[in-house]
C-alpha cells in the first residue's frame, strides 16, 4: 500500500464492497472544492456502493498530478488541462514524459467554469478593454489553477501580455485597491454561480466587468474561443454591465479504471436520478440538471482525443441512445 493521510492510501476497492474514494479537487474556497462537497455528500447518502472523502489541494492541476502519481482515487480534471498534456506543454511541460501509475480517464463532466476580467470601478474610464490592460499587473487566479490557463488563453488571442502577480486570492480585492494588480480574474460556474472567493471580493471592493471590445470579440471567435454572457443579477453586486462575457471551459470529476464500469455508470445514473437535489446544493450543477446527457456530450467534445473516455461512461450514453460509434476506439481499457 502507499503511504497515506493516516499511514496508508485506502485502495479504491475496500471491504464489504463499498468504494472508498480520496477523491481531489482544487483548494477550500474554490468552485471545485465547494462543488465536489455537494457531490461526494450525494453519492454518500444516495447510494451504499461508496465512501468518498473530499481532499483539497493547491488547484486542479495538484490533483491530476496526484491521480496520475496514485496519491488519489479521483481527481478535478478540465478540457483545458488535457489538451495541456496531449501537448506536453504549458503547466504539464514533461509530464507525458513520465511513468504514471494511474491513467487519465474523463468519467463525469460536471459543469463549465467561466472566465473573464475584472477592474476597479473607478478605473474603467482609463480601463475600457481587455487590451487596456497589456503590460499591466493582472491576477488570473493561482498559477496551478486551470482558470488562470484558460483566461490567459484567452488574453493571448485578445492580444494582452499582461505582468502576471501571485496573490493568495484573499488578498485579490484589497490588491487592486492599493495598486498591486490593476485587474483580476472573475468566474463563474454553470453560468449560475460565482466562486465563493470572487462573490467575496466582489463585495469587498467595487469591482465592474471589464468585457472585452468587439475587435476582441473576433480575435477570440478566430481562435475558435467561444464566450457567454452571464447576466448582473448572478453576483450578489453590481457588476457594472448587464451582463459579463465570459469565455467557459469544460470541468469534470473524474475517476478511472480503479472504478469499475458498472460502478461508475452506477455513480451517473445516480446523479441523474438525484440531480435536482445536487442543483439545489450547488447551482453549479443547474447545466447537468437541464441535460445531463447533453453535458457528458459536450465535455467529450471538448476534451477531444485527448484522454480516454471511462467504459461507465460510455454505457450510460448507449443507454441513453446520445454514444457516438465514432468514439469506440476512445474507450479506456479496464485490462
Amino acid at each position: 500500500m502507499r503511504p497515506g493521510r493516516h499511514g496508508y492510501v485506502r485502495s479504491a476497492k475496500a471491504q464489504d464492497d463499498v468504494t472508498e474514494l480520496r477523491w481531489a479537487t482544487s483548494s477550500t474556497g474554490s468552485s471545485g472544492h465547494r462543488a465536489l462537497t455537494s457531490l461526494s455528500q450525494l453519492l454518500n447518502s444516495k447510494t451504499d456502493q461508496f465512501d468518498i472523502t473530499v481532499m483539497p489541494t493547491p488547484g486542479a492541476a495538484a490533483s491530476v498530478r496526484g491521480f496520475a502519481g496514485g496519491q488519489f482515487d479521483g481527481y478535478y480534471g478540465a478540457d483545458v488541462a488535457f489538451h495541456e498534456i496531449a501537448n506536453n506543454g504549458g503547466r504539464y511541460e514533461g509530464f507525458a514524459d513520465q511513468d504514471h501509475e494511474q491513467e487519465l480517464v474523463q468519467s463525469f463532466w460536471a459543469y463549465t467554469l467561466e472566465v473573464g476580467l475584472g477592474v476597479l470601478a473607478e478605473d474603467t474610464d482609463e480601463i475600457q478593454s481587455w487590451q487596456d490592460l497589456d503590460g499591466k499587473p493582472v491576477f488570473t487566479s493561482p498559477a496551478p489553477w486551470d482558470t488562470r490557463a484558460a483566461l490567459e488563453r484567452a488574453m493571448r488571442a485578445a492580444g494582452v501580455e499582461h505582468e502576471y502577480v501571485e496573490l493568495d486570492t484573499g488578498l485579490a480585492a484589497q490588491s487592486l485597491e492599493d495598486g498591486t494588480i490593476e485587474g483580476m480574474i472573475i468566474y463563474t460556474a454553470g453560468e449560475t454561480s460565482p466562486s465563493p472567493w470572487i462573490q467575496e471580493a466582489l463585495l469587498s471592493a467595487d469591482i465592474n466587468a471589464l468585457n472585452p471590445n468587439e475587435e476582441e470579440m473576433e480575435m477570440l471567435s478566430d481562435a475558435g474561443i467561444e464566450t457567454v454572457e452571464v447576466p448582473n443579477d448572478t453576483f450578489d453586486t453590481d457588476i457594472g454591465a448587464d451582463a459579463a462575457v465570459l469565455v467557459p471551459f469544460f470541468y469534470g470529476f473524474h475517476v478511472g479504471t480503479n472504478v469499475s464500469e458498472q460502478g461508475v455508470y452506477d455513480m451517473l445514473v445516480t446523479i441523474e436520478e438525484n440531480v435536482g437535489e445536487l442543483a439545489e446544493s450547488d447551482p453549479s450543477f443547474s447545466q447537468v440538471e437541464a441535460d445531463m446527457v447533453e453535458m457528458q456530450l459536450r465535455g467529450i467534445r471538448a476534451a477531444g482525443e485527448t484522454v480516454p473516455i471511462h467504459p461507465g461512461l460510455a454505457k450510460f450514453l448507449r443507454e441513453h441512445d446520445a454514444w457516438n460509434e465514432d468514439w469506440d476506439g476512445r474507450i479506456a481499457s479496464m485490462d
